[in-house]
C-alpha cells in the first residue's frame, strides 16, 4: 500500500520546539590502573586464537596495535563482571575479539534483559545504550563515547510524537528503536527493521503512525495493507545509496547478488534481490553462500561476515557510519578502566519507555 503521508517538524504546530537532549552521565568512578598495552610475545600467544577469527579482514601488520587492547579489555571484563554488547556495524576487532553478544538492535535489546552482569558496555550508538538501561535499570550501562549518536534518533522528539497524536487522534504510534528514550516513552510500541511489519500488523488497526525513518515506513507500507503515516527521518548511511549505483554493479557482473537494508530508499530496494534487517542479511548470506554479494548497508558488517565466510566475495559500496566508528578499542578499555561514560535515563521516562520496548521484545513471533 502506498504511504499515507510523511510529516516533519515543519508540518506540526511547534510553539516551543525542543530537540532531544541526552541525559547527563556520571563521571569517572572506581577507576582501576590502566593496564599496559604493549605488543609482547606473551600477548601474541594469548591472542593468537582471536586473530584466527579475523585474519582474512585484518592485515597481520595491524594486529600488534590491536592485540594488547583486546587482551586488556577481555581481562577487565572479568574483573568488572561486565559484558560487551556489539552491534553488527562494529569493526571486526571489536565484533569478533572482545564482544560477548553481537547482533542487530532487536537481538541486543533482548539480550540486554538476560545478561548476568553488573556492567553492560554498549558498543553501538547512544539510543542502544539507553535501551539497555531502560530494560536493565539495575545495571551500570556504559558507552565508550557518548557522541556516538544517530541521525534517525536526533530527527524526532517526544514533543513531536505528542503533536502527531494531536493531529491524528486515536492512531497508534510505532517507534523504530533508533529513537531516544523520551520518544519511546510517548509511543505505543517499538520495532526494529527485523519485526517492523509484524509490529504494525499486531496493532489490529487500519492506520498507524511510524517514526522516524521514512524509508523503513515506505518499505513497511509496501508489505502490508495497513495505512502508514511516516516521519521525515532518514539514516545518513542508507540514504546515500542509489538504485543507479546498484545497477552499475549488476551491469558489471549480472551474477552478483544484491541484498539491502530496508532503511534504504525505494529505488535501492527495487534493485535488490533480498531486503532485510542486518540479522536477516547475515543469515541470507549464511544460507545462500553466494559467490559474490553486494551488501547494501554500513560496510563494516561485510567485514564481519567475511571473517566468518571467507569463501564469499563481498563487493563493498562502503558507506561508514561516523557514529559507530567513534567506538574503538582504546575507548572501550578506557570505559572499563574508568567506568565511563555512564548512561542514565530519568526514571519516569524510563518507566514509560520500558512498556513500549517490552511490548516489542515480548511480541510472539
Amino acid at each position: 500500500m502506498p504511504i499515507a503521508g510523511i510529516y516533519g517538524p515543519e508540518d506540526l504546530s511547534h510553539t516551543a520546539m525542543t530537540r532531544a537532549k541526552q541525559p547527563s552521565r556520571g563521571g569517572p568512578s572506581r577507576a582501576l590502573p590502566m593496564p599496559p598495552v604493549a605488543w609482547t610475545p606473551e600477548i601474541e600467544r594469548e591472542t593468537a586464537h582471536l586473530y584466527e577469527r579475523v585474519k582474512t579482514v585484518i592485515p597481520p601488520v595491524e594486529w600488534p596495535t590491536m592485540a594488547p587492547y583486546v587482551k586488556a579489555i577481555n581481562d577487565l571484563k572479568q574483573e568488572r563482571n561486565a559484558v560487551i554488547l556489539a552491534h553488527n556495524y562494529q569493526t571486526p576487532e571489536i565484533f569478533n575479539c572482545v564482544a560477548d553478544i553481537v547482533g542487530d538492535s532487536l537481538q541486543l535489546a533482548r539480550e540486554a534483559t538476560k545478561v548476568d552482569a553488573d556492567v553492560i558496555v554498549q558498543c553501538g550508538v547512544h539510543f542502544m545504550a539507553e535501551t539497555s538501561k531502560i530494560l536493565s535499570p539495575e545495571k551500570t550501562v556504559l558507552i565508550p563515547d557518548s557522541r556516538a549518536g544517530c541521525s534517525l534518533a536526533s530527527s524526532v522528539t517526544g514533543e513531536d510524537v505528542r503533536l502527531l497524536r494531536e493531529k491524528f487522534p486515536g492512531v497508534p504510534v510505532v517507534a523504530y528503536v533508533n529513537t531516544s528514550a523520551d520518544v519511546k516513552a510517548e509511543v505505543d510500541i517499538c520495532c526494529t527493521s527485523s519485526n517492523a511489519v509484524q509490529v504494525v500488523e499486531s496493532l489490529n488497526t487500519d492506520t498507524v503512525i511510524f517514526v522516524p525513518d521514512q524509508y523503513l515506513a515506505k518499505y513497511v507500507a509496501s508489505q502490508t495493507d495497513v495505512k502508514v503515516i511516516a516521519w521525515k527521518g532518514a539514516c545518513e548511511v542508507h540514504e546515500r545509496f542509489t538504485g543507479d549505483e546498484l545497477k552499475m554493479y549488476r551491469d558489471a557482473d549480472p551474477s552478483v547478488q544484491i541484498i539491502a537494508h530496508p532503511e534504504c530508499p525505494p529505488d535501492v530496494i527495487a534493485e535488490a534481490d533480498f531486503t532485510g534487517s542486518t540479522a536477516h542479511m547475515i543469515n541470507w548470506v549464511r544460507d545462500n553462500r553466494p559467490k559474490r554479494v553486494v551488501m547494501v548497508t554500513e560496510c563494516s558488517m561485510a567485514d564481519n561476515v567475511q571473517a566468518e565466510l571467507p569463501e564469499v566475495e563481498f563487493v563493498r559500496p562502503c558507506n561508514l557510519c561516523p557514529h559507530m566508528k567513534r567506538i574503538t578499542l582504546p575507548k572501550i578499555l578506557d570505559s572499563l578502566v574508568n567506568m565511563r561514560e555512564e548512561v542514565l535515563v530519568d526514571p519516569l521516562i524510563a518507566a514509560k519507555a520500558r512498556r513500549s520496548v517490552e511490548r516489542m521484545v515480548h511480541l510472539k513471533s
